[in-house]
Order: structure tokens, then sequence, then C-alpha cells
């Protein structure tokens, strides 16, 4: 990683760790280890999914996604986040009788190691453009 990216790096951690909650500035090296161990295989080792993630497959599920800036995970709140990796594509994440290959990982991870695999994944979203909607994401979760 070059300097720069270094440090950008480090800035986007403080303005995670800055704009959230506890849970925002969990243990991003326990997380790389889960993830690497848990999802890598489906949403990539450099989390960038699955090819033409966007695409039906033939069994008419939906290839797993990025979790990069370019995919849509950044657009979910962290509780969403942190509820579809616990329970699964299910109610209320997603329509009843939904079909997915995303299992649950609440019989497999604590609680800890999930909000840990999120602070990873949260790590490698550092654009302006991504940072300030997350930030504003947070501030109305905060309002409700």
């Amino acid at each position: 990683m070059s300097r720069s990216n270094k440090l950008a790096h480090s800035i986007a951690l403080v303005v995670l760790a800055g704009c959230g909650d506890a849970r925002d500035s969990g243990n991003v090296a326990l997380g790389a280890n889960v993830y690497a161990q848990h999802c890598a295989a489906c949403h990539g080792a450099k989390l960038e999914g699955q090819p033409d993630w966007r695409r039906r497959l033939q069994n008419g599920r939906m290839p797993a996604p990025p979790h990069d800036e370019s995919g849509h995970t950044w657009h979910h709140s962290d509780n969403v986040l942190f509820g579809i990796t616990k329970r699964g594509l299910v109610p209320p994440y997603a329509p009843p009788e939904y079909q997915s290959d995303m299992p649950a990982f609440g019989n497999k991870l604590s609680d800890d190691e999930i909000w840990a695999v999120l602070a990873y994944i949260k790590s490698h979203w550092t654009t302006r453009e991504v940072l300030d909607a997350r930030a504003e994401m947070t501030r109305s979760a905060r309002k409700q």
C-alpha cells in the first residue's frame, strides 16, 4: 500500500470511528481474519464480489455482491448489515420467501466477530462520497 493510500486508510478509520458508535472502531484485524475465513469465498478476498453480481444466476438467486465501494453494501445502515449477517436475508431484510445463498452466521460467529467483520469492510470505504453518505445515514438513524 502506498504512503498516500495508507494515509487515506488511516483517515477513513478515524472518520468512521468518530461518526458512529463504539462498534465502528471494532477490531479491524480480527474482522479481516474472520472475513477471510467466512466471507471471502463468496464476496471475494478483496471485497470484489462475484462476477456479474447484478444479474441473477440460473437458479434465480443473486450472486454475492461486492463489499467495496463498487457495491451497495455501504448504502445500508450498520444495524441492517449486522442483521443480514447474523440472520441471513430474511424479513425484515428481504421479502418473505426470498431465496438467497447468504447464510445466517448467528450460530457460527459471535456478535463481536460480526461487528469486527463490518468494521473491516467499512475500513475499505474511503471516498468522500461514501464517507459523507454514511455520516448522514448515521445522523439520520440517531434522530429516529
